[in-house]
Order: C-alpha cells, then structure tokens, then sequence
C-alpha cells in the first residue's frame, strides 16, 4: 500500500534542517505503518521501540535527557548500533513514556544528526495536556485515512490516477463510468488503511463493514480509558450524534440535536477532545471572504465531519446496495457523504485551509471556502450531475471571486464565472 506522506518523509530524512519528527492523526490511520515503512525503504537499520508494550524503558527519561545515555539503552533494549547516517529511531506510543516527549527539544539542541520519529494514539490530547512541550523544537506531519487517489493506487488502477495527474479531461471523460464506480466504493470502504487493504484484497463489501464497526468500538473504548471520566458520555452523545447533524438540509451543527436543551459551554469540552484526537473536523463559518480567512471566522457556526467516510457510511448502517445503486430515500443523506468526502481530500493539502460561506439571515450557503495560494475560492459541492449551483452565483455575484467552482459527477468544463470539478477530481484542484 502506497501513501503519499512516505515522500514527504524521504524529504524530511534527507533534510540538513531536520528535526525530530511527530506524527499526528487519529488511531487505526496508519502511523507505525509508515514509519516502518520509511525505516525499511531509507535506512539500513532502524531502532523501534513501542513504549506501551516495553516495560523495561517506560521510565528511561524520568532520570535525564543525557542523549548518549538513551542512545545506549535504545541499542541495549533493541540489539541495534545507531549508527547516525543510516538508523532511522522509531518511538511509537510515545506518550505512554514519561518526559519521551521532552527528550525531543534535547534531541534537537545536543544531537539534530539522529534521525528520530515519534507518533502515538491518542497524541494531541497528551500534546495539549503538556503546556511546556518545547515549540519549534520538533516538526509535525498529520496522518488522515487515505485519500480517493491512494484508493485507486491500493485497487491497482495506477492508470487512472496517472490520467487525472495529467488532467486530460477529455480522455477522463472516457472513462467516467470507472471513475464513479470507484468513487461509489470509496464511499462505502473509506480510507482506513485495514479496510482499503481488506477490499483491495478481496473486494468484500461485508469484510470491510465488520473492519468498520471493530475500529469504532475502539474509538468508544478509548473515551472511557483516556478521557476524562465526566466528560466521558457527553462525548459519546456528541460523536453519536454528528450522523444526524450531516443528515440535515443546513449541516451546521445544532446542540439541540444532541440533546433537547443542551448549550455549547457543556459539550466544548467533549468537541476538544474528539478534535484532539483526530476523529472530528471542526469547519467554521466566515463572516467575510477576505485573507486570511481565519480572521474572520465564526467561532459559533461550524459544520463537524468524521476522521473518515468509510467510518460515517457504517455508523450511519447504510448497506453497500444503497450506495451502489441508489435509493430515493438516501438522496438527502448522499449530499452530507460527498461533502465528508470533499472535505476529507482537501485537508489532506497543507496548502488548503478550509471553512464554508453561510451570511446571517441569508438562505444561501456555499459549502467551503478554501484559501489556497492567496485566494479564496468557493467550493460548491453536488452529490449528482446536479448542473444548478444558486448559492454559488449568489455569492459570485456579490464578491467576483477570480475561480468559482462547483463539485459535481458532472464532467470537466470551464464557463464564464464558474468551473465544474468532477468529484472524483478534487484532489487535484490545486495542482
């Protein structure tokens, strides 16, 4: 399985500037997978310690952060020579070991020539839990579940991906029905590496939905093991309920959806935490399309999205049926599963931040905002070859956007004020 983060980390690697590296994303996404991974492709040895299964180094920066120290407990405990050119050092649940993080910033100031990598579960609530951790010490890359075009690269349709690389729309268009077929399949597997793996390797649908529900039952576990106990059921309530707040027409979040009379100042806490974990996206509203975007935020309109597609399809109990082949009942539903979809391509660019468009007292919304490359480009997104796209032109007319784009099963054109983006496209929008 290919992931596009493994380039990203060869550069990192290769880097003189380098720095200690932490992996962020959301458990079952893949971290230990790649870093593995790059250790096996770039080095010729990697020392990999998992600090929640090793008892014996759980405590090995509690004395100090003397760097030759912990080099030789690491080559003691993994029977590997770090060697600083070609070893690649690996801590995996890293929060699971007192002062480990620290041990980065020494990493850092006394010894930057070792290549080390860092991830763990659960990692941004340990991060925000440690008001001290060293800023600038360390870089950071986020994991998400992979992406529609790392779906096709795990299906074997590298052809596919190479055309839209190339955006002959033309020759795309020729082979549209394979597009959407995947893109319909995508919808129901999502991007969880061990359900992309399981599909691709015998593309059973039933398979990927029990993967699906074993790693959501995990996710459940972890609110009673690591959050804080009163907090504990408002974030079930909340994770709970965020199928229902997409199902709507306007998927701005409402707390009275979690439960009738229930305020913001008693589920903020149970939102950082799933935040923080990586298994929510919080998109806020903007009062004013102006750069930077999050000047003009609004902090009290948002939209929340799953880690995952796949992750939504399965706790919404839709069947693979429905989505293959369609159902009138399902169309209101389909739109919140393409905008999960969109948005799930798009976070995965660190040059794209995204919110949406939705003026008060105002009927129009445009579903996001990007800023990308010091413009603001609205994003209007269609579940269908559903060609009108009102709350687009409405907010076209009223700022003259230089791009305006609609997202649609339709194919590639280019019009006066607007372009249609093929949905199974949108990850190269800003190429």
């Amino acid at each position: 399985m290919e992931r596009n983060e493994l380039g990203y980390l060869k550069e990192w690697s290769h880097s003189k500037s380098r720095k200690p590296l932490i992996i962020r994303g959301a458990r079952q996404t893949g971290k230990t997978w790649l870093m593995k991974e790059l250790g096996r492709t770039n080095y010729k040895k990697v020392a990999y310690i998992n600090f929640e299964s090793n008892a014996n180094l759980k405590n090995l920066f509690t004395g100090n952060f003397d760097i030759q120290r912990i080099i030789l407990a690491l080559e003691i405990e993994t029977k590997i020579t770090i060697e600083l050119d070609n070893t690649l050092i690996i801590f995996d649940e890293i929060q699971e070991a007192p002062g480990a993080l620290t041990s980065l910033k020494y990493f850092q100031e006394n010894a930057p020539e070792y290549h080390v990598i860092a991830a763990g579960s659960l990692l941004g609530v340990a991060l925000n839990q440690r008001t001290s951790f060293p800023v600038g010490k360390v870089d950071f890359l986020d994991l998400y579940p992979l992406t529609f075009i790392e779906f096709l690269t795990a299906l074997n349709e590298q052809s596919l991906v190479d055309l839209l690389k190339k955006q002959d729309w033309l020759l795309i268009t020729q082979f549209k029905s394979r597009y959407i077929e995947r893109l319909k399949q995508y919808y129901y597997v999502g991007g969880m590496p061990e359900a992309v793996y399981t599909f691709s390797q015998n593309f059973n649908f039933e398979k990927v939905r029990t993967i699906q529900r074993r790693i959501l039952i995990a996710y459940e576990q972890d609110f009673s093991k690591h959050a804080p106990i009163q907090i504990v059921p408002r974030i079930r309530m909340l994770w709970n309920s965020i199928p229902a707040q997409l199902a709507k027409e306007n998927r701005k979040f409402i707390y009275g959806l979690i439960r009738q009379g229930a305020r913001a100042k008693d589920y903020e806490l149970a939102m950082s935490w799933l935040i923080d974990c990586g298994l929510i996206h919080k998109v806020n509203n903007v009062t004013k399309p102006s750069i930077p975007l999050k000047a003009y935020e609004d902090i009290g309109a948002f939209k929340l999205y799953l880690v995952d597609i796949g992750l939504l399809s399965a706790m919404a109990d839709l069947d693979v049926q429905t989505i293959l082949t369609g159902n009138d009942l399902f169309e209101e539903f389909k739109g919140a599963l393409t905008e999960q979809y969109v948005l799930q391509q798009l976070i995965t660019s660190r040059d794209i931040t995204c919110y949406y468009w939705s003026p008060e007292n105002a009927r129009a919304e445009v579903d996001f905002l990007l800023q990308l490359k010091g413009k603001v480009i609205p994003l209007e997104v269609k579940a269908a070859e559903n060609l009108q796209a009102k709350s687009l032109r409405i907010y076209y007319q009223k700022y003259e956007p230089d791009l305006a784009v609609r997202t649609s099963l339709s194919d590639y054109r280019k019009e006066d004020w607007m372009t249609n983006w093929p949905l199974y496209a949108i990850s190269e929008l800003n190429n």
